[in-house]
């Protein structure tokens, strides 16, 4: 699908827990999450400290959809 969209002329951030499988589909702009059964969080943390994951998590996504990308690259910090 991100593919799609992206042909379509909409960026995408595809943020996944498994980043091979994102290079493999063809995803462009990819954002690492948590883990698979959390992906944007996790509820080892508190309140606070998931609420800080996530908001970082989101931010890192919103940056990535600004960046002009040439081919798949891979937002990690």
């Amino acid at each position: 699908m991100v593919k799609e969209i992206e042909r379509a002329g909409l960026p995408v951030v595809h943020m996944c827990t498994v980043v091979p499988i994102s290079l493999t589909v063809g995803a462009n702009r990819i954002v690492p999450t948590i883990a698979i059964p959390h992906p944007l969080g996790n509820p080892a943390l508190t309140h606070e400290e998931e609420k800080s994951l996530r908001r970082g998590l989101v931010e890192k996504a919103l940056h990535a959809l600004t960046v002009e990308v040439d081919g798949q690259t891979v937002f990690e910090d």
